[in-house]
């Protein structure tokens, strides 16, 4: 199974693949410089990307649904509103 890292499951043992990018150049020698792993970050922020857009595509798909309960719950309450003592 894959761990889960800033919410969003990945197989960190999977094959790694080489991708051709370009960078900034100042960006790429200032990160070289302060010895930070490119690949590594790149892998920690593409997760969190992909979360945030996960969790977009979501709430897009099921926005009708939380719509109808929130009126229903607006109209009607909810299950333990009768025996609330607050």
């Amino acid at each position: 199974m894959g761990k889960v890292v800033n919410n969003i499951l990945y197989n960190p043992a999977a094959a790694k693949k080489s991708a051709n990018l370009s960078i900034n150049a100042d960006l790429l020698q200032q990160a070289k410089q302060l010895n930070i792993n490119l690949s590594q970050t790149l892998e920690l922020h593409l997760a969190e990307i992909l979360r945030q857009a996960r969790r977009s595509q979501w709430l897009a798909e099921n926005q009708n649904a939380l719509d109808e309960y929130n009126c229903r719950i607006e109209s009607h309450g909810t299950f333990g509103d009768g025996l609330r003592r607050f």
